[in-house]
């Protein structure tokens, strides 16, 4: 009997053990590090501090106050613009924020959140250019733009233009400062801190907007719970003020329809 009650008290010691050991796993899992892509090459919405070597910008604080209102670890990551949405799909990515348009095509591979910028895309050219004043000027010249992005899908509706497509958008302004291409198209914000910041001696903005967008943070198709959390937390930033505040940081003025 003693034997008997000794295994017994073992098997019971050993069930205790396992138990034990799987809520530590689910806990551990329920507290997981989501992992957020963006491309750091989209100043003033996300690149890397010269000094600090960090990811800063709007969107990294968007998103960082997001995960700090909601309780959620985040880990930011940098990647190409157009491997975003294929590293949601695989899940390699749990959460995209890059100056991400949105629009029904990408709505078809991944989940968006609701707006938290109203953007457009814009023209830059040269300094000294004076045969682009708009879109309807583009025809017969050469434009570059980022691979995967709305820029790209506009410049392909343009009859009669030739396209050069990059994998950064450093790289697409590049070309136009080497004069390879005439002009870039790309979402107004970014063409005009560029231009400010560090293209102002070879290039400026077009003040003809090609159209308006609604950026907004991607998630995997399907994950509702974390695209919850992500609206819940933009909603409350914009009703406590973090909102403004970041928007006024990055852009220098009051947020205008958001």
């Amino acid at each position: 009997m003693k034997k008997i009650f000794f295994i017994v008290t073992l098997l019971m010691m050993n069930l205790l053990f396992v138990t034990g050991c799987g809520e530590d796993t689910a806990s551990k899992n329920s507290s997981k590090v989501l992992r957020v892509g963006t491309d750091a090459s989209y100043a003033p919405f996300g690149f890397q501090d010269e000094n600090s070597k960090d990811y800063v910008g709007y969107d990294i604080d968007i998103i960082k106050a997001i995960a700090k209102d909601q309780n959620l670890e985040i880990d930011i990551r940098n990647l190409n613009f157009d491997g975003l949405i294929p590293a949601l799909q695989t899940g390699d990515l749990d959460i995209a924020i890059s100056d991400l348009t949105v629009t029904p095509d990408r709505a078809k591979s991944v989940d968006f959140s609701e707006p938290y910028y109203i953007a457009g895309l814009g023209i830059v050219v040269a300094k000294d250019d004076d045969t682009i004043h708009s879109a309807a000027d583009l025809p017969g010249k050469k434009v570059a733009v980022t691979i995967g992005s709305t820029g790209a899908e506009a410049a392909h509706k343009i009859d009669g233009i030739e396209i050069r497509e990059f994998s950064t958008l450093a790289d697409a302004f590049l070309e136009l400062r080497n004069g390879g291409v005439d002009a870039v198209v790309n979402d107004i914000p970014t063409n005009e801190y560029f231009v400010k910041n560090k293209g102002s001696d070879f290039a400026k903005t077009v003040d003809a907007a090609i159209n308006k967008e609604d950026l907004a943070i991607a998630v995997k198709k399907g994950n509702t719970d974390l695209l919850n959390k992500i609206n819940k937390g933009l909603a409350d930033i914009k009703s406590n003020g973090q909102y403004a505040e970041i928007y006024k940081k990055w852009f220098g003025k009051e947020p205008v329809n958001n």
